[in-house]
């Protein structure tokens, strides 16, 4: 397996398109039931090859993650061979945010000298899913890259 097995909830969601897939090996329902009863680590292999499918469908789009912590918000857009990345760091220890008051302080403050703001930029040194996917792994979500564009236009004027 290449990434991680979807969540329970994530099949539920995912259903119809699991039903496809299994269609697409000549499974229905009735040898689907048979098989996680009579083989269950086929069922599991089948698990996670799907999972594997979506999550590839899913890296492959992304554009822009963000991963925000107490004090940083990390912003990242997503090019073909590497990530460029804006971050932010309040330097008021008290403010957090993960709080909408944390956020509206940023919003209040973010062109003054409590707000500590570089850019980056990282060439990928494996796969870019496999890169996308561990800054999943490592809290950041995907997004519209809103953010990311406002603040980015902002530096670069």
């Amino acid at each position: 397996m290449k990434y991680t097995r979807l969540t329970k909830e994530q099949f539920e969601e995912l259903h119809p398109e699991f039903t496809n897939f299994l269609a697409t090996q000549s499974i229905d329902k009735a040898e689907w039931d048979k098989i996680k009863v009579e083989k269950p680590e086929v069922a599991e292999q089948e698990l996670d090859v799907f999972s594997d499918l979506i999550w590839e469908g899913v890296l492959s789009k992304a554009e822009y993650l963000e991963h925000f912590s107490k004090n940083h918000i990390f912003l990242f857009q997503v090019f073909d061979a590497h990530v460029e990345s804006i971050v932010l760091k309040s330097l008021v220890a008290d403010v957090d945010f993960l709080t909408k008051e944390g956020l509206q302080w940023l919003s209040d403050n973010m062109f003054t000298d409590t707000i500590e703001m570089k850019t980056g930029k990282k060439v990928f040194t494996e796969e870019k899913n496999t890169s996308v996917f561990q800054l999943i792994q490592q809290g950041a979500f995907l997004s519209d890259g809103q953010l990311f564009k406002q603040i980015n236009s902002i530096i670069a004027s």
